[in-house]
């Protein structure tokens, strides 16, 4: 499921799970810190037209992290508990939203794996059941994660550029 403008690559290995993998051109630091970081999370986090206006990151394992994003369909919260956090190596953490439509916590395991200064991305979302996993396969998830790395890939060649420190 990728397009040619939109580099994300998804699929789905088992009952329960959800691959998500993208390159960036950037280290595996930098990238780590846009996931880490609330005020780099708020300059790309979310599908075009959302955007997150409270995210709220205790990053340290047993912490809690919290997200509300504002868009075209309303307002949407998700928060989780971090469980792994190995920079810039590795990023655990449970996933719940408030309205969520299926049962159960989602487990979210991010990898960044660098190699000559570009790092790929692989997202493995693990659901409580397999209907969970179907319920988010039938959201445009998969458009709205990467319209977001998009963001994630302006936000970081911008930041590799102009020499800001993340």
């Amino acid at each position: 499921m990728t397009g040619t403008d939109d580099p994300l690559v998804v699929h789905a290995p088992g009952d329960r799970e959800i691959v998500l993998s993208r390159i960036f051109d950037a280290t595996a630091p930098l990238v780590f810190a846009a996931f880490t970081r609330p005020e780099l999370l708020v300059r790309w986090y979310g599908a075009r037209g959302w955007r997150l206006v409270e995210c709220e990151v205790d990053l340290r394992v047993g912490g809690r992290w919290r997200f509300v994003s504002r868009g075209p369909g309303g307002r949407m919260v998700q928060y989780g508990t971090y469980r792994t956090i190995d920079p810039p190596h590795r990023l655990t953490c449970t996933e719940l939203f408030e309205d969520q439509s299926y049962p159960g916590e989602t487990l979210v395991d991010h990898e960044f794996t660098e190699l000559v200064g570009r790092t790929t991305v692989t997202t493995t979302l693990r659901y409580a059941t397999p209907e969970g996993r179907d319920t988010v396969l039938r959201y445009p998830m998969a458009r709205g994660v990467g319209e977001s790395f998009t963001r994630l890939a302006d936000l970081l060649h911008q930041t590799s550029t102009t020499g800001e420190t993340p």
